[in-house]
């Protein structure tokens, strides 16, 4: 028996889809694809969240002091004169960050290797470009995916069928999380 399904792609096409759909089931909580391809995202997606369930809790918060450039009431940096030159004027803050322990660095990279970048883009038509931000999905499964399903065992998504597809009737199903 195959230990997984080939989808009638070449392996690079085959990963980039799976890719694409995981990504895309983790940001939308609800995908709609075919049966074979439901399966296959299944596994790759549930074992993500098990690694963020695993390593949920696996961080220490540390105490930083960062330099942060001063700003004027317009929002620019303010400069003064040191030497003939123009110098931005810095103050310092102390920061309180998470920082990942060990174990945690390697989940998250893991996840990194499997999850595409994703922006999220404005629905206003002006400044689409400019208002865009990355979303960060291996913060989201950290932070909210890992403490939902901490007291479940597995089991985290579901294939719900809605029948078959028009063009050439295979069978759609909708692959979403519990």
């Amino acid at each position: 028996m195959a230990k997984y399904r080939k989808l009638g792609r070449t392996s690079d096409q085959r990963k980039a889809l799976l890719r694409s759909q995981v990504t895309a089931l983790l940001y939308n909580g609800k995908i709609v694809t075919t049966e074979a391809r439901a399966k296959e995202v299944r596994k790759i997606a549930e074992g993500l969240i098990a690694m963020a369930v695993k390593e949920k809790d696996n961080f220490e918060n540390v105490k930083v002091a960062a330099k942060v450039p001063r700003k004027d009431k317009d929002g620019k940096r303010v400069k003064e004169v040191v030497d003939g030159k123009k110098v931005t004027v810095f103050d310092s803050v102390e920061k309180e960050i998470k920082k990942d322990l060990p174990s945690r660095l390697h989940a998250r990279r893991q996840m990194l290797k499997v999850l595409y970048p994703v922006k999220e883009v404005p629905q206003a038509p002006a400044g689409r470009k400019k208002g865009t931000k990355e979303v960060d999905l291996v913060a989201k499964l950290f932070d909210e995916y890992g403490p939902k399903y901490a007291s479940r065992n597995g089991g985290y998504t579901r294939i719900i069928k809605i029948g078959p597809r028009k063009g050439d009737a295979a069978m759609e199903v909708v692959l979403e999380l519990v």
